[in-house]
């Protein structure tokens, strides 16, 4: 939402002029959206917003798959729908043009600096990687307890900081579905990079994540404490 209402960024002569709250703005809006939600349902849903983040679960054996097609259905829904009423809203001011103007994720001439596609793939691909890695090991069994959503949602802002100007940042496939049909402007033929990327990444985070970080055992061998109270023991 502040993405589309409140990080004006001029072009032009004037394209390093930010009004509203800018790119920091827009990145802690992001970064503050996911923990506070998760503090707000993880305990309900386990607070997966992202197709990307629930198949690198899965793939890190941290989720059931047969739960992972009602979950993807469910966060594209919900972003489609946010999206229309992003859309309503923005609508409400006179002279707004929605093609082009929904914060939309894109390469080549649709990324905010012009970046190729080879360059967002790549810019996708590890930062989302480096989102499950942060995801998967604030909520090892090892990890401190209770913290969970504050190191994930500031590394939602890292990622925001970095990415904003290379693709106006994806790393969550339903993020980008729910603008990228209202916004226009070649975002829907580029929408496959922004499924393809973001899943890659995470899948390479779920698949080696256990290889450098070991299972929820201590550095003696053990079974840690945390692993033993969810397996009973």
């Amino acid at each position: 939402m502040r993405a589309i209402f409140a990080a004006l960024h001029l072009g032009g002569d004037y394209a390093d002029i930010q009004l509203g709250i800018g790119f920091l703005g827009v990145a802690l809006a992001f970064g503050l959206t996911v923990l506070t939600m998760a503090y707000a349902v993880a305990h309900i849903s386990g607070a997966h917003f992202n197709p990307a983040v629930t198949i690198g679960l899965a793939v890190g054996k941290r989720f059931e798959w047969k739960d992972v097609p009602a979950y993807v259905v469910a966060q594209v829904l919900g972003g489609l729908v946010a999206g229309a009423a992003l859309l309503a809203i923005a609508s409400g001011k006179d002279g707004f043009d929605r093609v082009g103007h929904m914060a939309a994720n894109g390469y080549g001439v649709n990324s905010p600096g012009g970046y190729s596609m080879t360059a967002v793939l790549i810019a996708e691909v590890i930062l989302t990687a480096f989102f499950l890695y942060v995801i998967l090991g604030a909520t090892d069994g090892r990890a401190p307890t209770g913290f969970a959503p504050i190191a994930i949602g500031l590394a939602l802002t890292l990622i925001h900081l970095i990415s904003i100007p290379v693709s106006n940042t994806s790393v969550n496939p339903a993020r980008s579905t729910a603008v990228a049909f209202f916004n226009g402007d070649g975002a829907p033929g580029q929408l496959w990079l922004f499924w393809v990327a973001p899943i890659f990444g995470a899948v390479i985070a779920g698949a080696t994540y256990a290889l450098f970080a070991g299972n929820d055992t201590d550095i003696t061998g053990e079974v840690s404490h945390a692993d033993r109270e969810r397996r009973g023991a």
